[in-house]
């Protein structure tokens, strides 16, 4: 047989093809079915060099309709030793092309397993062309098996020699573009430990925001294989490719990290005054003290004392209550302004005020735990963030990480932070990301400054953000359908 041109172009188009593709077991099919096709044989295996032996990844006979592999492991067959009365073993160890007419006529390896083979399955094993798959470094990546070649009426040949050298090539092809994607995945596994570690740093200090990275994490998935579900049934434009799902993950696991700046006093606020409100209860006692003294001097009446000792319980009992609530209203917050203003002053001139001006502030937060300028330094961690992933050398597969992690806490509107960012300034994983961040942060159970709140109610409340033109209503939707298939 003489090769063609069309021949020539066959393998080169095959080369291009291994070179394009990212996924290593879509690598591995198309190693196994592009020497098959070019050698115009019936059967296949592909093995792996793993753990000092050949292990079966895939295994195709097209004349019994056999595709093993593809889709899961062959754990049914155990892995074969490196032997050299294996012809696979012998052709791994001494990196060599080995081409058998009939291995029936064969006496140079034991042939007893394709034999056993055929027996149980009525198959019949002749010609084979055994190929180590080497890397541009000679480390030995497997071996492509190829059975049975056949002529163009479909009957069984030997495999012509001039093809040892054009699979022994596009052996050595696929391997290399193998050794890459395994550089690919080695650095993507550097990435994930470098990332894990970071998470680590943050779970020590706060553990609940370690589990809300993770559960962000989880929700990303959910909502972006969801969309993809939909687009696949013609719902939707939007889809997500695996590596952008890859580069989600990443960014969800990378998105708060800047919190390993802000002070735990904020982080871990459960309320207005947290901590401080022990300080406000040992003042009382020295104003109930004060008052005493001041009656005990004739400064007031032992009536004007009793009196001033229950204003005493009852202002710090509402002191207490507003400290713990949800939100303040006018009525509430007129209240503190007027205990704002209440002091102690004694004989000497000395003043004591009932709150200091900071108490006041905390006091008068309408909502949530945290002062305008807790807030701020709290805000203040996606910039932090940014800044964190800016000395990070991401390759081009994680590239968009920190744009999408610097904008999570965008909204739609330009009413968001850090950078007000709005619209089409998002890009949709950006605005996916956002969706997801506060479903969680509204559901979490473990917060110390908040109770959790039902899926329903985190969904109407994303619903409500939504329809204020902050966030994505579709993803809103998108991921209470996708919840609900959970369950």
């Amino acid at each position: 047989m003489n090769l063609q041109y069309k021949d020539f172009e066959k393998i080169l188009n095959i080369g291009i093809s291994l070179s394009k593709e990212k996924d290593r077991n879509h690598m591995l099919i198309a190693i196994l079915e592009k020497g098959m096709e070019v050698t115009n044989c019936d059967a296949g295996t592909l093995y792996l060099y793993e753990n000092n032996e050949l292990t079966f990844k895939l295994m195709k006979t097209l004349s019994k309709g056999i595709n093993r592999g593809m889709n899961e492991p062959i754990d049914d067959m155990p892995p074969v030793p490196m032997e050299e009365k294996n012809v696979c073993s012998y052709s791994a160890i001494h990196r060599e092309v080995v081409n058998i007419p009939d291995v029936y006529n064969s006496s140079r390896f034991d042939f007893s397993g394709p034999r056993k083979y055929d027996s149980l399955t009525g198959y019949r094993t002749k010609s084979q062309l055994v190929v180590p798959l080497e890397n541009n470094e000679n480390e030995l990546i497997g071996v492509l098996q190829l059975i049975n070649a056949m002529d163009e009426t479909g009957n069984v040949i030997a495999f012509d020699p001039q093809y040892e050298i054009i699979i022994r090539s596009l052996g050595s092809m696929a391997a290399i573009e193998l050794t890459n994607l395994s550089y690919v995945e080695a650095l993507k596994m550097q990435i994930y430990s470098f990332v894990e570690a970071l998470t680590t740093a943050l779970e020590e200090r706060t553990p609940y925001n370690a589990l809300h990275t993770k559960n962000v994490e989880k929700y990303v998935c959910i909502l972006a294989d969801y969309i993809t579900k939909l687009n696949r049934q013609g719902k939707c434009e939007e889809k997500f490719e695996a590596r952008q799902i890859e580069q989600l993950r990443l960014a969800a696991l990378l998105h708060d990290i800047g919190k390993m700046v802000v002070p735990l006093s904020i982080m871990n606020k459960a309320t207005r005054l947290d901590k401080e409100i022990e300080k406000i209860d040992e003042r009382f006692k020295l104003l109930k003290a004060l008052y005493e003294i001041d009656m005990l001097r004739g400064s007031i009446t032992s009536e004007e004392y009793r009196e001033i000792v229950a204003d005493l319980d009852e202002e710090l009992e509402f002191i207490h209550k507003i400290d713990i609530i949800d939100c303040v209203d006018d009525e509430a917050y007129e209240h503190i302004c007027r205990l704002a203003v209440k002091k102690h002053v004694d004989k000497d001139g000395n003043v004591l005020p009932y709150l200091t001006e900071r108490e006041v502030s905390c006091l008068s937060i309408r909502s949530g735990t945290l002062t305008m300028q807790e807030r701020k330094e709290m805000e203040n961690h996606v910039v932090m963030t940014s800044k964190i992933l800016e000395k990070v050398q991401f390759y081009k597969g994680f590239s968009m990480v920190p744009k999408w992690v610097g904008a999570h806490h965008e909204y739609l509107d330009g009413s968001g932070y850090p950078k007000q960012l709005k619209g089409d300034e998002l890009d949709l994983e950006t605005r996916l990301l956002t969706v997801v961040d506060i479903y969680d942060a509204l559901t979490a159970s473990d917060r110390p400054y908040k109770d959790p709140i039902s899926k329903e109610g985190a969904i109407d409340i994303l619903k409500n953000m939504a329809n204020r033109g902050k966030v994505d209503l579709k993803l809103v939707e998108w991921l209470d359908e996708a919840l609900e298939q959970q369950k």
